[in-house]
């Protein structure tokens, strides 16, 4: 068997997987708060002793970049070693991937319902597919074909410069632009860039914003959840929260269509990350594509591809399906 795992700042899950039975079949899968450990291999051991496991091999995804085989957590003091990794667990091989890398190498293998469709569109035989993933950070990542299959390649477009698509947006940028000098996309359309959009809006409307809700936020250690939920179950009671949700949707379109250009991923466009689940209605309302569309000369050519968000947690789906592959030419 191999040992699964989706690596987080905040949460890792692991999943025990039977080559006989499947990625999607877990032997046994627990979550753990990754902030508890001072590192990967004390949470895997914890694992395999309660599931009384018995592993040759693993495959882990990470939210960071993986240079030669070593990663650095961006939002975790962890540094991973696959060498280190095996030799400290007793395994014969294990394989760290970018967290959008494993995304993105699930992407192939999904089934119909394991997304919700956007965009129909005309899909283009083996030709490149994008993936854009708004969670706390934005991930980005394509898939290009090998011949015989997809190759999954990571990227770190969300760090890229925020370009704003009108006016609106580019008093955002300006805003944005005094807190953190440099603007990245995940500065104003992931999890933890939210809160900036709201008190931009906020900054030019300030008496729009209930007192009461002022007063939530300001106690709340993490805004982004408060904010979402507002805007969603009484956006007219609450119309700051509802224009910065509708703004992230717009930027949202506009990078996904800026990515699917830069790679000409005539294939598709997927959505993961822990936000577009959750929003599955607001991004099929005609507004995501509107923004998705709006290049120009190129509008016919993005309104022909397909688009859907993953409704599953795919990074361990993708690292289940790798370490298989993998155990499989051992």
């Amino acid at each position: 068997m191999i040992i699964a795992g989706d690596i987080g700042g905040t949460k890792t899950r692991l999943a025990l997987v039977d080559p006989g039975r499947g990625p999607r079949d877990f032997v046994a899968e627990q979550e753990y708060h990754s902030g508890d450990y001072p590192d990967l291999q004390p949470i895997v051991e914890k694992f395999l002793a309660a599931t009384r496991g018995a592993a040759t091999s693993a495959c882990f995804d990470v939210a960071g970049p993986v240079i030669g085989g070593r990663a650095q957590l961006t939002n975790l003091p962890w540094r991973l070693d696959e060498q280190r990794l095996a030799a400290g667990l007793g395994l014969k091989r294990v394989s760290l991937l970018n967290d959008l890398q494993a995304i993105a190498h699930a992407v192939p293998h999904l089934q119909r319902a394991e997304t919700a469709e956007i965009n129909a569109g005309a899909p283009v035989a083996n030709a490149p597919i994008a993936v854009l993933a708004p969670g706390t950070g934005l991930g980005e990542a394509f898939l290009v074909w090998g011949g015989k299959g997809y190759i999954a390649c990571s990227s770190e477009g969300g760090h890229a410069d925020f370009a704003p698509a009108n006016a609106d947006q580019a008093g955002l940028l300006a805003f944005a632009a005094e807190r953190f000098g440099h603007v990245a996309w995940e500065r104003v359309c992931a999890g933890s860039g939210l809160p900036n959009i709201y008190d931009y809006l906020r900054s030019r409307d300030p008496g729009a914003e209930p007192a009461a809700f002022r007063a939530m936020l300001d106690a709340a250690a993490d805004r982004t959840p408060l904010i979402v939920e507002a805007a969603l179950s009484d956006p007219a009671g609450n119309p700051l929260a509802a224009a910065t949700l509708r703004m992230m949707i717009d930027i949202w379109g506009a990078e996904g269509g800026n990515l699917v250009l830069k790679v000409l991923a005539t294939g598709g466009l997927y959505l993961a990350g822990g936000m577009p689940p959750r929003l599955v209605p607001q991004l099929q309302d005609g507004a995501f594509m509107r923004a998705f569309t709006a290049k120009g000369r190129f509008g016919d050519l993005l309104r022909a591809v397909p688009i859907h968000v993953i409704m599953v947690n795919a990074a361990l789906l993708g690292a289940a399906i790798y370490g298989l592959e993998q155990a499989a030419n051992d």
